[in-house]
This record gives structure tokens, C-alpha cells and sequence, in this order.
């Protein structure tokens, strides 16, 4: 929260969010409520622009794929990432989250160019 100050800057101008934590902290769980509350619903920016990755640690035997999330970050993506066992996997998974920010990007673009002309 010292940095609660400079939210405004980071936030102007933002396509999409990244939330990244530590699965197996209960603390994180709370606080990407408040990430999710303030960075994604108060700008307002959609779902789809939000992207959630539970890190993993090397050696955590956290059991990744039983997460389960209260609304509303279980409508989410979420991706489980762990670059000792599966770098690739993550990687692929953030293309994915870029390509469809571009698109968000675009569409917004697209439509504000016809109201212009229009």
C-alpha cells in the first residue's frame, strides 16, 4: 500500500492486467481480490484483459490444479506456472493473453475511428 500513490499512473492508459501469486500463501489469496477490484473492475477494464498465473516454486508441492478461486476471479483465466517443469507451456499461454489484448486493441481502435467518420 506505499505505493497506493502511483496506482493512477500504472493504471492510465492500460490494455491488460497480470496478476501473478503465490498459490500457496492464503495471504495472496486476499489480496488479488483487492489487485483484481482495483486495477481490473475500477478502471473498468473486461475479463478477458485480466490474465491470473499462480506461480509455483521450484521444489512447492502444491497441489496446482485443485485452486479453486471465489467469484469473481474464478471467471478469470488462470494459468499455473512452474518454469522448472513446463516453461514452454507458460510462454504459449502468455502468446495467447497478448494475442487477445492486440485484438481488444484493435476493435477499440476500429470503432472509434468509425464514430469519428460517422
Amino acid at each position: 500500500s506505499r505505493f497506493e500513490t502511483c496506482w493512477p499512473a500504472l493504471m492510465k492508459d492500460s490494455h491488460g492486467v497480470i496478476i501473478v501469486f503465490n498459490p500457496e500463501l492464503p495471504s495472496h489469496l486476499k489480496e488479488i481480490e483487492m489487485w483484481f477490484s482495483s486495477f481490473v473492475q475500477q478502471q473498468p477494464l473486461l475479463e478477458s484483459q485480466c490474465l491470473l498465473v499462480a506461480h509455483h516454486k521450484p521444489g512447492s508441492a502444491g497441489d496446482t490444479e485443485n485452486l479453486s478461486l471465489a467469484y469473481p476471479l474464478n471467471r478469470l483465466k488462470l494459468i499455473h506456472s512452474n518454469l522448472e517443469e513446463d516453461p514452454e507451456d507458460v510462454r504459449m499461454e502468455f502468446m495467447k493473453y497478448f494475442r487477445s489484448i492486440v485484438t481488444i486493441i484493435n476493435e477499440t481502435r476500429e470503432r472509434e475511428e468509425m464514430s469519428i467518420i460517422s
